[in-house]
């Protein structure tokens, strides 16, 4: 019969709120750690790096070319020491894996917008690029920016191969050991973080096209 008692029982596990606030968190510090990487890099890349775009663009698409055990390993070995005995190692794993995802969406909006002339205009003003980039560029790629979020949110939130590759406990391996002694309560644990990627790119899709119309009216 259809009821709600395994919801109840999701609710009621004590590891629930740990696990889902900790990867809500990772996946926070992975967009920021993706777009501190990436506004910056895309903005030198459309003003004044043409000539590295080719080369940019298909090292970008590495992540979805080398395997996940190989880049996991490789990534993690890669990293200092100290970073690698912490999770803090998992967001840069989760932003480099977004990478192919985020870094289009970026250049897609980037390219959208004369950026030149707003970058020309901004410095010419008196603006120094730190404010070039905050208040004239950002706003400007607002819908882009927010789709990476997104992008980028949906995919760390439910990341599970690297997480457990490393060892490391997150939601997603959470559900996978509480699915050993209670298969519909690990469906329903599936459903809950299939839903939110879904309310954030329902939300992203509700704010994006607003900001889109406010810019024109400007």
């Amino acid at each position: 019969h259809y009821s709600l008692a395994n919801y109840r029982w999701v609710f009621s596990q004590p590891e629930f709120g740990h696990y889902i606030l900790r990867s809500l968190w990772l996946s926070g510090l992975t967009i920021f750690i993706s777009l501190l990487l990436l506004v910056p890099l895309q903005i030198w890349l459309h003003i004044d790096g043409a000539r590295y775009r080719k080369v940019i663009d298909v090292l970008s698409l590495f992540p979805l070319i080398i395997p996940v055990v190989v880049y996991a390993i490789g990534a993690q070995v890669a990293m200092p020491m100290a970073m690698q005995d912490t999770v803090f190692e998992l967001p840069f794993l989760y932003a480099m894996l977004a990478l192919p995802y985020t870094y289009r969406t970026i250049d897609i909006g980037l390219g959208a917008i004369p950026l030149k002339t707003y970058s020309e205009a901004a410095l010419s003003a008196g603006a120094n690029w730190v404010k070039t980039i905050g208040i004239v560029i950002l706003p400007a790629i607002r819908s882009a920016i927010l789709a990476a979020i997104a992008l980028c949110f949906a995919l760390s939130i439910g990341e599970f191969t690297i997480t457990s590759l490393l060892h490391w406990d997150t939601f997603p391996t959470w559900i996978n050991d509480v699915s050993q002694g209670n298969v519909l309560g690990a469906i329903t644990l599936s459903v809950i973080s299939l839903v939110i990627p879904i309310l954030i790119l329902t939300l992203v899709a509700f704010v994006a096209p607003n900001g889109k119309r406010k810019a024109t009216n400007e």
